[in-house]
């Protein structure tokens, strides 16, 4: 029987504070660098607390919003922008030397990162952004998208992301978090969502059919308010089906 190595990923540093009990049980992390959440203190002891669990690290920049929780599309000019990414990044990447920590990745979030799935000139600006990390730092992106598209045409590195906690719609877009079924929180439910598409390369989409998708690592979010027990739940569940967690 065919076996699975996955990454799993969580959004943490976001003021929640349950770091210690996820980490133990993911791969990799994106940690919160000053725009929607985050400061050097709080980047500084989740970065600890991933090198003490060996899972990987990366930065999680948003819109300069802390007040909307970067879940708000911003119209802000583009050099505003690509500074606050950048400025957002530098903050964390201070905070890896110190703690000789290797930065592995880079994820945006909330707005930024649904913009860039469908805006092909704010996917250009967010790649500017970090333009710097190119050839050494993987980035986050969600399959068939137009930051998916650019990335490739300029060589980044990329890993194709999917959400074990969220609903789909048939363009593959998340629910919005408007809609009451846009998270999901029993484990039981997140289980099947993976294994369809880890195994089968597709996944259920809310109106009930089927679409198909690629994914290298999967999201389960920090502030679900499940999140402890899905992973738990995971932790145990994924091995039954030939699916291992690939940690360093």
């Amino acid at each position: 029987m065919k076996k699975y190595s996955i990454d799993i990923n969580c959004d943490v540093g976001e003021g929640i504070g349950n770091e210690a009990e996820l980490l133990p049980l993911i791969s990799s992390c994106n940690i919160a660098c000053g725009g929607h959440a985050g400061d050097i203190e709080t980047m500084t002891n989740v970065v600890r607390l991933a090198k003490e669990n060996k899972v990987r690290v990366g930065a999680h920049p948003s819109y300069p919003d802390k007040q909307n929780f970067g879940r708000v599309s911003m119209d802000i000019p583009s050099e505003l922008l690509v500074k606050s990414i950048q400025t957002q990044i530098e903050s964390f990447t201070s905070v890896l030397e110190k703690e000789n920590v290797p930065i592995h990745h880079i994820k945006p979030h909330g707005a930024l990162y649904n913009d860039i799935v469908r805006d092909e000139d704010l996917a250009k600006v967010f790649l500017e952004a970090i333009a710097m990390y190119k050839g050494y730092v993987f980035l986050y992106v969600p399959y068939n998208s137009k930051i998916e598209a650019e990335s490739l045409k300029k060589n980044f590195n990329i890993k194709y992301e999917a959400f074990g906690d969220r609903n789909y719609n048939k363009d593959l877009s998340l629910v919005s978090r408007k809609l009451p079924n846009a998270v999901i929180e029993k484990p039981e439910l997140v289980l099947s969502h993976l294994l369809s598409m880890v195994k089968e390369g597709r996944l259920k989409t809310q109106d009930g059919g089927h679409v198909e998708l690629q994914a290298d690592t999967f999201c389960i979010h920090g502030d679900t308010p499940s999140a402890l027990q899905i992973l738990m739940y995971l932790t145990s569940a994924l091995p039954e089906h030939n699916i291992l967690i690939k940690r360093e």
